[in-house]
């Protein structure tokens, strides 16, 4: 079954891309592959199982791990915000003033005779 295994390879020069390159030229089952000595990427496509490649390219002594994935970005876990209607508040105009009620006069009692 023909698959695509991605590596991160240690290198800094053209001759850590030439020891890749000899160990994967001789490996069985391998139908292409491209080394990026920038992204330190190497991606190999054929029949291949995963540990056989990364065990390969591990003896030309660069350290060598499994290219990671970017991680898928979370959803934020809040609550989405509901949102409020917003109150309509009567515009003030000025009013005139209300007029006080007139005040009461106590009523007279009369003293009987």
């Amino acid at each position: 079954m023909s698959q695509t295994v991605v590596l991160k390879v240690g290198m800094s020069c053209q001759g850590c891309v030439g020891a890749v390159n000899r160990v994967l030229g001789k490996m069985e089952g391998v139908e292409s592959f491209d080394i990026d000595i920038k992204e330190q990427k190497v991606t190999v496509n054929g029949n291949v199982e995963p540990e056989a490649v990364f065990q390969t390219v591990s003896k030309t002594g660069k350290k060598t791990s499994f290219w990671e994935a970017p991680a898928p970005t979370p959803e934020p876990k809040t609550k989405p915000v509901e949102e409020k209607p917003v109150e309509e508040k009567p515009t003030e105009t000025p009013a005139e003033p209300e007029p006080k009620p007139a005040e009461e006069k106590p009523a007279e009692t009369v003293a009987p005779a």
